[in-house]
């Protein structure tokens, strides 16, 4: 889903700013890894204020050859960052549940996702998922619903971003401006 809404709306008695600085707003790229399913998630932030640019699924199908889902994934991602230009990017660190075999596949998927963004020259931020869920609701307790609805909240949504991977990685850039804001200065 693209934002059809080109600018951010200006805040109640603020109607007489004539217009943003391009290098004052923050473009961060929010990835959720995985080889079937790889959320992204594009969020503005500017004068403390979050916009939904875009968000969506790069899906691959298990019937495909292994090479051939990791080049899926690479070429629709530098096609993300092409038409987007992140400045930033924010992803989740991997975390080894009990499913060794699909945690592989992330691992890979994460592997093709920061060649993407290092051949690009966009800093990437890794977050623990506890690290998300506090920066998203307030609370490293937060199932995937309440991080889902928050999301939605934050970014002014109608409806929670689907699928969740694409919820996930808005989550992702969500935390990355929270996290690395503090450490960055406005050009």
């Amino acid at each position: 889903m693209i934002n059809d809404k080109p600018k951010f709306e200006p805040l109640p008695g603020s109607e007489n700013v004539t217009s943003l600085n391009k290098k004052s707003i923050r473009r961060v790229l929010g990835i959720d890894p995985g080889l079937a399913n790889t959320g992204f998630g594009l969020v503005d932030y500017i004068d403390g204020r979050y916009r939904m640019v875009a968000y969506g699924c790069i899906t691959t199908k298990a019937e495909q050859p292994h090479g051939e889902r990791l080049l899926t994934i690479y070429n629709r991602l530098i096609a993300i960052i092409q038409e987007f230009k992140p400045d930033e990017a924010g992803m989740e660190t991997l975390y080894f549940a009990r499913n060794v075999t699909s945690a592989m596949g992330v691992a890979e998927a994460r592997g093709v996702v920061t060649l993407c963004l290092a051949q690009n020259n966009i800093p990437l931020g890794e977050y623990q998922p506890n690290q998300i869920k506090q920066a998203v609701t307030g609370t490293a307790a937060a199932d995937k619903k309440l991080v889902e609805r928050y999301v939605k909240i934050l970014l002014g949504l109608k409806t929670e971003p689907r699928p969740d991977h694409a919820a996930d990685a808005l989550a992702g850039a969500i935390t990355h401006l929270h996290y690395s804001r503090k450490f960055s200065f406005i050009l």
